[in-house]
């Protein structure tokens, strides 16, 4: 009797070390990274990279600072586009609409760059910044088991954490955001990883729409360099230059007729006809792909009216 007891006890004992919470698992993915003290070590992030879509192309970066400072930037054809927040103002400058002074942020563009200026990410002190964790359970990706977190954030988005079982670092995210009424949903896989400062960072990355794989995009990160000094005036909006004031011309003598103004130079032939527009904003490593315009789409102009046009043309 008193050994069936004991088996018992051992066999209870045995069950609950096997047992998972999300504490637990929360604890492993943050000493898999490199440990709570080396992830806090970590002033700044800068990191540089290429992302490919099909056939076309562009060289991203980043640069995160603490507490909460962010700069993204996406280069195509010598223009680059940039995004940027300093902890209480979100800017960008988009040359690629025709918009090359700096202007501030709307508000869902803004709310991702307040997320992605979490230089630990939302699973490093997840109670002291609101957020709620759950495990769901075991899963799978691509056929290898994983386990499953949810990170409700305090914003009320959501991540989800898949976790590898062995190394327990994050091979999958995917995220929901609930933007007035809607739910957008964006996946991410993560791999290649490799310490840098003691910390764990993925060198690949493709993202993109959760139920859309076609159009994922494919990061493959170059450089990630680790407490290199950033100055704060990298991430404040810089001021618009003043607007020159217009010129005074002389009138023309009497009889003579004004000269025609010369038309505006065209943008270059592939932006203007759509074959490599560049993405509305700039990349950033943990949010995923830019979003894009639907295809079929001219700026401006909806799919019918670009095709009723073009039956109508000889």
């Amino acid at each position: 009797m008193r050994t069936l007891a004991s088996l018992v006890l051992l066999l209870a004992g045995a069950a609950g070390a096997g047992a998972q919470t999300a504490e637990d698992l929360v604890a492993k993915n943050v000493q898999a990274k490199g440990g709570l003290d080396k992830i806090k070590a970590i002033q700044t992030l800068r990191l540089r990279g290429r992302m490919v879509q099909g056939r076309f192309s562009a060289e991203v970066g980043q640069q995160q600072k603490r507490p909460g400072m962010l700069r993204s930037t996406f280069t195509v054809q010598g223009m680059t586009a940039i995004q940027a927040y300093d902890g209480r103002t979100g800017w960008q400058i988009s040359p690629f609409e025709g918009r090359k002074d700096p202007e501030l942020l709307g508000e869902d563009d803004l709310r991702d760059l307040v997320e992605d200026a979490d230089i630990d990410g939302p699973l490093v002190d997840y109670q002291a910044k609101g957020n709620r964790v759950e495990y769901l359970g075991r899963d799978t990706v691509d056929g290898d088991d994983v386990y499953r977190l949810k990170c409700t954030l305090k914003n009320g988005d959501i991540v989800y954490y898949y976790l590898d079982p062995d190394s327990f670092l994050e091979i999958r995210t995917e995220r929901q955001q609930f933007i007035r009424g809607a739910v957008r949903e964006r996946q991410t896989d993560l791999g290649s990883y490799k310490p840098v400062a003691g910390v764990m960072y993925p060198y690949s990355m493709e993202s993109g729409p959760k139920n859309n794989p076609s159009v994922r995009a494919k990061i493959t990160v170059e450089t990630i360099e680790a407490n290199v000094p950033i100055d704060d005036a990298a991430f404040r909006m810089p001021s618009a230059p003043a607007m020159p004031s217009p010129a005074k011309h002389a009138e023309p003598p009497m009889g003579k007729p004004s000269p025609t103004p010369r038309p505006p130079a065209p943008r270059p032939a592939s932006f203007a006809r759509g074959r490599c527009q560049p993405p509305r904003r700039p990349f950033s490593f943990r949010r995923g792909r830019p979003r894009r315009r639907p295809p079929g789409t001219t700026r401006g102009r909806s799919p019918a009216w670009s095709h009723a046009t073009s039956a109508r043309r000889p």
